[in-house]
Formats: structure tokens, sequence, C-alpha cells
């Protein structure tokens, strides 16, 4: 796998090394001792999948500590523009945020690490996202910060009029007011 580093250290795209020919294509796309090695110590002890129509926008959710989690987040059908939010307060990079576009055809994935928000907005008729936790779920230790907060100004590359939210990601708190990590909180 090729591992691209981004603006914020510890976010990181990866690409795995895909193989096609007339019958289709193969790729390993996850290997705990090459991850390890080459982006970071961990484990990875959930997995989750969704599948959403076009202008889906799930987000901005994390989990606070002790139950923080780490993701490791591809698409395998479709295409989403996926975003890792910086959290940490007294961070060098507090609130800025990284976006890379996952098709099931780039094969790209990216590692959101603690201390990050996260979201998606689907781009595609249709998408099926899957992510690796490093942490179970946990609700009581849930955390998230809104959508459209302004202090983020996040470009999700579809008109505002096409979002289209659960209920719950209708009412999470700015910035200023959600619930956040301190900077030096472990990451992994």
């Amino acid at each position: 796998m090729n591992i691209i580093q981004t603006d914020i250290p510890g976010v990181v795209i990866i690409e795995p090394r895909v193989f096609g020919d007339e019958r289709g294509y193969f790729m390993e796309s996850f290997s705990q001792a090459q991850f390890e090695r080459e982006v970071c110590p961990t484990v990875f002890v959930q997995d989750n999948e969704s599948c959403s129509r076009y202008g889906v926008l799930r987000g901005l959710h994390y989990q606070l500590p002790p139950r923080s989690q780490s993701k490791l987040v591809r698409v395998v059908e479709g295409r989403v523009v996926d975003f890792a939010v910086d959290i940490r307060v007294g961070s060098p990079t507090f609130g800025r945020y990284v976006a890379v576009e996952l098709t099931g055809e780039n094969h790209r994935q990216l590692f959101i690490p603690r201390g990050f928000a996260h979201g998606f907005v689907t781009l595609s008729q249709r998408a099926v996202f899957q992510y690796k936790c490093d942490e179970y779920y946990a609700p009581d230790h849930e955390g998230a910060v809104a959508w459209n907060d302004p202090t983020l100004a996040i470009d999700w590359r579809i008109p505002t009029g096409d979002v289209v939210l659960s209920e719950k990601d209708r009412h999470h708190p700015r910035l200023e007011a959600a619930r956040l990590f301190d900077y030096g909180e472990k990451l992994y």
C-alpha cells in the first residue's frame, strides 16, 4: 500500500495496490502488520457499513475518551467526499480539516485518528461506505459538531439544498459549544 501524508499529521490516505486483468481486480484492502509498520499501532475491533443515496451527509461524529475511536474508512461502491476535522483544543491544526474523495474505483482509504471529527457526503446516486474502528461504539461517549459550522467553513461540494440529514445530525452544536479533545491526548 502507498501511504500519503496529508497537511494534518496523523491523518493519512492509503492507496492499496490493485491488480487487474480481464477478470476484474484483486487487492489486499487491509494488513494489520503493514498498517502498524507504516501508519500506527492499532487494533481494529469493529467493522461498519452504510449505504447512502445522493446528498446524504453523515457527520461530524466522534467518540470522547475513554472510548475514543480511530477509523479507517473506504468506499466499495459509489463516490463520497470524506472529512477529518481536527478537534483537539490547543493543536496547531485545530479546526482545520482534510477532505478526500473516496470512490469504488480509486480504492483509496482515509485513516482518521482519535481527536478528529469525521463526516462524509455522498456524491453518487448510491454509495456503500465501510469503516473499521479501533473502539466499540459507545453512545454515552458520542460527540458531534454541526456540519455547517461557519468557523469550519467546510466545502461539502454539493448545493446546501441537496443535503440530506438524519434528525440527530440536524441538531449538533457548533465547535465552540461542543465537547472536544485536549491536544496531547493519545491519538492511537
